[in-house]
């Protein structure tokens, strides 16, 4: 494989790896906050993920949200807010 190529694929991973990454501040209801809050509520978790207990409870919140999917509905469906299927607590916008 040349190293353009390779380059070129490691660039689509990162880019997908981003978009998912986008698609689970989405999926939290977390679309319209504002970034430095976003970004805060991440460093504060790193502290949190040391405690066993606290790992434990927040993967499995993200294991019921991950259960809780529900197919994009079709074009004229009337669904609803996606947002609203994966948490439970107030949205800003």
């Amino acid at each position: 494989m040349s190293l353009q190529r390779q380059r070129s694929e490691a660039r689509k991973r990162d880019t997908r790896e981003k978009i998912q990454l986008g698609g689970l501040i989405v999926k939290a209801g977390l679309r319209h906050e504002d970034k430095a809050v976003l970004l805060g509520v991440l460093i504060d978790a790193i502290g949190r993920l040391a405690v066993s207990d606290e790992r434990a409870r927040l993967t499995a919140i993200g294991k019921r949200a991950f259960g809780n999917e529900v197919k994009t509905p079709a074009i004229g469906d009337d669904a609803g807010d996606a947002d609203d299927r994966y948490h439970s607590g107030p949205e800003r916008r």
